[in-house]
């Protein structure tokens, strides 16, 4: 379902506060029957600063909110506006 290259976005909530922020992760791997996502975080965090930009992370099917394949995917530069 997810190849490599392709970037999904997750909801990532700090547990002390509540506070949420939209992440993008580029994926690195697919465990379909599993149902986990294998990637690392491709933007810079605001609120959950101990999340850094490029950490390995595995994500759930059930938190994935927006596919890009990495053919459509054109990442916003930080201060630049769409």
């Amino acid at each position: 379902m997810f190849k490599p290259g392709d970037y999904i976005k997750v909801e990532f909530v700090k547990e002390s506060t509540g506070e949420s922020e939209w992440m993008w992760v580029e994926v690195s791997s697919d465990d379909s029957p599993r149902r986990i996502v294998f990637g690392r975080r491709d933007s810079e965090p605001v609120v959950n600063t101990d999340l850094r930009r490029g950490i390995e992370l595995a994500v759930i099917y059930d938190n994935i909110r927006e596919h890009r394949a990495s053919a459509s995917f054109k990442p916003v530069e930080a201060g630049s506006h769409p």
